[in-house]
């Protein structure tokens, strides 16, 4: 029972973590139409480059975290402004096929900034274990879930009452009506780049702070993929309930199964998942139905 626990509790809280994750992707699909396939690459600059300033430079946590936020904004803006916004109007191939380039390019920066294959980050937790019942849990996870949580709410409500959430979700709707309305469509694509850039970049933190820095964080972009899928493509609160159900899956999956199959299997379970979805209901759990009609 006590094993079931400590399953369950990391699952839901790594799966929350898969979820922020998600949230940046489908903040861009809903306001662009971009299929962003750097996620994991960018999970991976923004966690080293908390590296680099809380553990090279030397940072104190409250001076480092602001400037990877800051970071996070700017690599944001630049792959709007300097490598996407030219596209606008081009074929949905071909913003896809960029994403994937700056991926490849974002993994080769890193490579050649950070040399080293593995690195931690400092401690920004307190070290105290948790014991929820028979479970025994590291404050990170909490902090974690607690972080997570937290950043889905001022979402929610920033796309509910504030103007520019406002505007990213007609946006959303109908690019026209809110260009004929005198609403730059262009910024609006902007801020949902950087605003998904520091999704990414606390994603990032948050997964460093409970285990490693290194090139296997790539995976979480992938993961969350499967979270997108299943959530629905253009759906915030599909995306935030189909986290933790996959993290959920992943952890007792590989909890469970591990011994009667092979060891990295919990490393599959998100992508079967995907094939499952997409056969049973391929719009996800909460997507939207678009019906064309020729």
């Amino acid at each position: 029972m006590s094993e079931l626990l400590q399953f369950v509790i990391t699952g839901v809280t790594v799966g929350m973590i898969y979820s922020l994750i998600a949230l940046g992707f489908v903040l861009v699909w809903k306001s662009s139409g971009v299929a962003n396939l750097a996620l994991g690459q960018l999970i991976l600059i923004f966690s080293w480059f908390a590296y680099g300033m809380l553990s090279q430079a030397g940072l104190p946590a409250f001076i480092g975290l602001p400037l990877v936020i800051v970071f996070a904004l700017f690599l944001g803006w630049v792959v709007e402004r300097i490598i996407l916004r030219p596209l606008i109007a081009q074929p949905i191939l071909s913003l896809i096929t960029v994403t994937l380039g700056l991926s490849f390019f974002l993994e080769g920066l890193v490579s050649f900034v950070w040399p080293q294959s593995q690195a931690t980050l400092p401690r920004l937790f307190p070290q105290k274990a948790i014991h929820i019942g028979t479970a025994v849990m590291g404050q990170e996870y909490l902090w974690a879930a607690v972080i997570a949580l937290f950043l889905f709410v001022l979402l929610t409500l920033y796309f509910k009452y504030n103007k520019m959430g406002i505007a990213m979700r007609a946006t959303a709707d109908d690019q026209k009506a809110v260009q004929a309305c005198g609403i730059p469509v262009t910024k609006i694509f902007s801020n949902s780049w950087m605003l998904a850039c520091v999704l990414a970049a606390v994603s990032g933190v948050l997964m460093s702070s409970i285990g490693s820095i290194n090139h296997g964080l790539t995976s979480a972009g992938l993961k969350s993929f499967s979270v997108v899928i299943l959530g629905g493509l253009d759906s915030f609160g599909g995306a935030m309930i189909a986290g933790p159900v996959i993290g959920l899956a992943e952890n007792l999956g590989g909890g469970y199964l591990t011994p009667l199959t092979w060891p990295g299997v919990r490393e599959v379970i998100p992508f079967i998942i995907i094939v499952i979805v997409m056969f049973v209901k391929p719009y996800g759990l909460f997507g939207e139905q678009r019906i064309e009609r020729i």
